[in-house]
């Protein structure tokens, strides 16, 4: 398993920032966000969605492939490292 550690914010993942702005693209609450992730057979709730949105929770590396899956994006978008959003 990979964790990523945003150093610079001292944030405990790099994906936060970008999974509430595509939350919020998608008018989705954080509740429904865990469901849909959960429908994809990822054991997340919605207190683990906030925890990720507020950078106090690591996000390991395959629970970034189901939010790049659920929000149709590339990972590599939300980690930051392209601002293009097309997978």
């Amino acid at each position: 398993m990979i964790i990523y550690w945003d150093k610079k914010t001292n944030s405990k993942n790099r994906i936060g920032q970008r999974v509430k702005e595509l939350r919020k693209a998608h008018n989705l609450t954080q509740k429904t966000l865990a469901a849909k992730l959960q429908l994809a057979g990822y054991d997340v709730n919605d207190l683990a969605i906030l925890r990720i949105e507020q950078g106090t929770r690591f996000v390991p590396d395959y629970e970034v492939v189901a939010l790049a899956e659920v929000f149709n994006v590339s990972c590599e978008y939300l980690l930051g490292l392209t601002d293009a959003p097309a997978k």
